[in-house]
């Protein structure tokens, strides 16, 4: 682990001060948990972005997925 160096808006330290006292956690702990928040939000977003483009390419099919409309329940029956 390193330490790291941050200049921060005094407003945005404040806000986040505040965060991590209401959430019984460090101002590093809790700076930890955003950005690897902020990271996986940045992966899922990427992967569906990812797929869309894939669709655009290769749209789906109109016969693609009748063939499972016989299985679908919708528990009115």
């Amino acid at each position: 682990m390193r330490t790291i160096q941050m200049t921060l808006d005094d407003d945005l330290l404040q806000a986040v001060d505040e965060m991590a006292a209401q959430l019984h956690t460090s101002r590093a702990a809790l700076t930890e948990k955003i950005f690897r928040d902020a990271l996986a939000h940045h992966h899922f977003t990427g992967q569906e972005e990812q797929h869309r483009r894939g669709y655009e390419q290769y749209p789906v099919g109109v016969e693609e997925f009748s063939v499972w409309e016989s299985e679908q329940v919708w528990g009115d029956e």
